[in-house]
């Protein structure tokens, strides 16, 4: 137990305070990524791609394709192995890790939940925030009707683990926290994989009503998930094999068409 926590962490925060005219850029110039204790192969190679301010990127590609790897790389969850990964101009290696990480908000397929109010985990993105923006990140989120049915509302205890919530309402939580950050990128890792399509549908639309300026950047399987984002990213073993809309890559990309037959009748709605 000593050694862990007097270890040092691999991760050194460095000493720029995160101010910017740029708000919301993320850059990856041909970055390569392999897991510090894993086999050595890398699971991203030569990656390079800018993601605008105020744009929605979709991420998709087949599992262990290094989806999730590369959003990692923008807190700096790690470190790249090779190439630079920017946000707003500037080297993320560069950034103190609190100023870094106070531009980014996550939210994951399975986010940890506490042994509090539901309105306390909502309130872990941020813990000044008032009663009026707790709600409209849950409204966001599509979290507030659920919230409201039950007896105490917000003030609803939450079990361990969030074992007294369907697997919807605890992504439409960590949602809500998310939102409630008020982040300038706003980063979803298969967060909405639990919600049917209409639910998610009405999050997204919320989501550009509310939050139009906010990069969002959205890793996903479904098609159904990233088919209006302005760009889709699609990964294979590693390396982006083409990056476009919806539209350009069913005429122009394989891969992204093999996806959408693969997914039947999501394919065939959104082809």
């Amino acid at each position: 137990m000593e050694e862990v926590i007097n270890c040092t962490p691999s991760i050194g925060s460095g000493s720029f305070d995160g101010k910017t005219d740029l708000r919301g850029q993320v850059e990856l110039r041909d970055v390569s990524f392999a897991y510090p204790d894993g086999s050595g192969e890398p699971v991203l190679r030569h990656v390079s791609l800018t993601v605008r301010p105020g744009e929605t990127l979709g991420i998709m590609g087949a599992t262990g394709c290094g989806k999730s790897s590369l959003v990692q790389l923008i807190p700096r969850f790690y470190d790249a192995t090779e190439g630079t990964v920017l946000v707003d101009g500037v080297d993320v290696r560069e950034y103190d890790l609190h100023a870094l990480r106070d531009k980014v908000a996550i939210a994951l397929q399975k986010s940890e939940l506490f042994s509090t109010t539901l309105g306390e985990n909502i309130r872990w993105g941020r813990e000044d925030a008032s009663r009026e923006e707790l709600e409209e990140a849950a409204e966001v989120a599509q979290a507030a009707e659920f919230i409201h049915r039950k007896s105490d509302g917000f003030d609803t205890p939450v079990a361990e683990k969030g074992m007294s919530l369907s697997g919807g309402q605890k992504q439409r939580i960590a949602i809500s926290r998310a939102v409630l950050k008020d982040a300038e990128i706003l980063i979803f890792d298969d967060a909405t994989s639990a919600l049917d399509l209409k639910t998610e549908a009405e999050l997204y639309a919320a989501l550009n009503r509310k939050k139009g300026n906010v990069t969002k950047i959205i890793v996903a399987q479904r098609v159904a998930s990233v088919q209006n984002a302005d760009r889709i990213a699609v990964l294979e073993e590693g390396r982006l094999i083409a990056c476009a809309s919806h539209r350009e890559l069913l005429r122009t990309c394989p891969v992204y068409r093999d996806i959408c037959r693969s997914q039947g009748k999501e394919g065939e709605q959104v082809g």
